[in-house]
């Protein structure tokens, strides 16, 4: 049977963690087909009919799916699940909502944030904070699953599958969104960069945290925080890494200040290469970074960027305000 894959999309496009969720779900060895859940979502289809390997896309259009209503969402699942012998989301807002829900409909046990998948019934998940990978076997006739997207390459565009329309009739949702409160921002997707500056509580301020900005805008890199700074109000809450906030795998991250608390690290394990700037060596970000920096951030960060910029790297810094 089919796999199906619940796109993740905001503001009518479609988010760069889907391609990276439809990889995954290809490793499961079945034709993936995508559900586009919401209302005025044809771009949203296009763009993941745009994905390679994509057998299919499904398109559910309701005033009920409008905005990201689990309770809509799962019962509109628990409508396809015949269908199919998986059913996957990505491990974020939106799949963390909705698959407990299915699992708990289908009367199933759902895998949850997956980071490697060795067969259509084995999967590796972190367990402990992200201090062991637990390997787990489930041989339900079903799967229902969350997959962590950093930690799988995107599929590439070029693929042309066809759209077709499901129907929605009869789906409810029992809850009203009221308010979306957005940070605007030009910096890459944390979940998804290949680059990610993080900043600690040792920046000191929210002006401060601009120097963290400058060098990320330099690298064309997403901005990153401790739940410290977040706490602290340094950075805004959607900036927040670790346990408690977003998990990333990028190819560099840079750890500007940060001495590396448990909930952190369990945050960037899935980093390629780590680079900690701090003036304290013995501090166990420190221990465990690829290369690292041992001084002042605000006299290495500085001279990081005007560096950076006689070799070329990058565009012109914001302007500091």
């Amino acid at each position: 049977m089919a796999t199906l894959v619940l796109a993740d999309h905001d503001l009518g496009q479609l988010a760069p963690a889907t391609a990276r969720v439809v990889a995954a779900a290809l490793q499961l060895g079945a034709p993936v087909d995508v559900l586009v859940a919401g209302d005025d979502v044809d771009k949203v289809a296009a763009a993941a009919a745009a994905l390679e390997g994509v057998a299919r896309v499904r398109v559910a259009r309701s005033a009920a799916l409008a905005t990201p209503s689990a309770e809509a969402i799962s019962a509109l699942l628990l409508k396809l699940a015949p269908e199919y012998g998986a059913i996957v989301a990505g491990s974020a807002a939106v799949g963390r909502d909705v698959i407990p829900r299915l699992a708990a409909g289908l009367d199933l046990m759902p895998v949850t944030d997956i980071v490697a998948i060795h067969a259509a019934n084995r999967f590796d998940r972190p367990i402990y904070a992200g201090n062991a990978i637990e390997t787990v076997v489930s041989n339900q006739t079903q799967q229902v699953l969350t997959v962590r997207a950093s930690a799988f390459r995107p599929v590439g565009q070029g693929g042309s599958a066809p759209v077709e329309q499901v129907d929605a009739g009869g789906i409810a949702a029992v809850t009203r969104l009221l308010a979306a409160h957005r940070t605007e921002s030009d910096v890459p997707d944390l979940a998804t960069a290949q680059i990610v500056v993080g900043g600690g509580v040792s920046v000191g301020s929210a002006e401060g945290f601009k120097l963290i900005e400058r060098l990320a805008h330099r690298l064309g890199a997403a901005v990153g925080a401790t739940r410290a700074a977040v706490d602290a109000g340094y950075a805004p809450n959607d900036w927040q890494v670790g346990q408690t906030g977003k998990i990333i795998a990028p190819d560099v991250y840079i750890a500007v200040g940060i001495s590396g608390a448990l909930q952190h690290l369990a945050g960037i394990q899935g980093a390629k290469k780590i680079v900690a700037i701090n003036t304290d060596p013995e501090a166990p970000l420190v221990k465990i970074a690829d290369v690292a920096l041992i001084g002042d951030l605000f006299a290495v960060v500085p001279e990081l960027i005007e560096e950076l910029a006689r070799l070329g790297v990058g565009g012109r810094p914001r302007a500091e305000t």
